[in-house]
């Protein structure tokens, strides 16, 4: 199985940045895709990013691409979602999730961390 812990989240005022961070362990991890999504109040979960480990590939949510970077640190198996130029509508819970191909879809993780809130006030 694999273990997902997040880290990171917290009250930023927009404009400003903050860098979540979702620690992995257990086994094949290298096998496994990562993702970000969030959900906020009254709307269904959506995709933020996402980060192949074999390939290096991203993908972005159009309404994050150009201020949100997803990266790895392999060594310490560990993905992170550095978030800046926050606006308010990017207040949500944020998850990282694990899947075995790299995919923008929530069906196709198996694994998820227990959410980190990003609150951005105004």
């Amino acid at each position: 199985q694999v273990q997902l812990v997040e880290s990171g989240g917290g009250l930023v005022q927009a404009g400003g940045s903050l860098r979540l961070s979702c620690a992995a362990s257990g086994r094949t991890f290298s096998s496994y895709a990562m993702g970000w999504f969030r959900q906020a109040p009254g709307k269904e979960r959506e995709f933020v990013a996402a980060i192949s480990w074999s390939g290096g590939r991203t993908d972005y949510a159009d309404s994050v691409e150009g201020r949100f970077t997803i990266s790895r640190d392999s060594a310490k198996n560990t993905v992170y979602l550095q978030m800046n130029s926050l606006r308010p509508e990017d207040t949500a819970v944020y998850n990282c999730a694990a899947a075995r191909l790299l995919t923008p879809a929530p069906r196709g993780y198996d694994y998820w961390g227990q959410g980190t809130q990003v609150t951005v006030s105004s």
